[in-house]
C-alpha cells in the first residue's frame, strides 16, 4: 500500500495565516496538520485559513483533528476557518453533522 501524503505550505500576512493543503488528511498524515497549527498558535495571527483545495481524502481522524483544531484555535482567540471545501468532504461534514461545529467559508474563483 502506497504512503498517504500530505503537502502543507503555510504562508502568513498580517491578517492572517493561510495553511494549503494538498493530498490527504488521515490517520497517518493527522498529526502533522495537527503540529503545524498549534506552531501556529504559538504566536496567533487574528485567523487560520485553511484551504483545503487539494485535499482529496479525509477519514474520522481527519475530521476530529479539524474539530479540535479549531477548538483550539477559538481559545486562542484565532479562528480557524476552513476554505475551498471539496464536495465529497461538504457531503461527510453535512451527515456526520460536523459542518455546524466548523467555520466553512467557500469561496468561488470569480472570472
Amino acid at each position: 500500500m502506497e504512503r498517504p501524503e500530505l503537502s502543507i505550505a503555510v504562508q502568513r500576512t498580517a491578517d492572517e495565516a493561510v495553511v494549503t493543503l494538498v493530498g490527504e488528511i488521515d490517520m497517518l498524515t493527522a498529526a502533522r496538520l495537527s503540529s503545524t497549527v498549534n506552531e501556529l498558535l504559538t504566536d496567533p495571527p487574528p485567523r487560520i485559513v485553511l484551504d483545503l483545495a487539494g485535499v482529496t481524502f479525509c477519514d474520522s481522524q481527519g475530521l476530529g483533528t479539524l474539530v479540535v483544531l479549531s477548538r483550539k484555535a477559538s481559545h486562542s482567540r484565532s479562528p480557524l476557518i476552513l476554505t475551498n471545501v471539496g464536495d465529497f468532504l461538504l457531503r461527510v461534514l453535512d451527515i456526520t453533522g460536523l459542518r455546524s461545529a466548523l467555520m466553512v467559508r467557500n469561496e468561488q474563483s470569480a472570472g
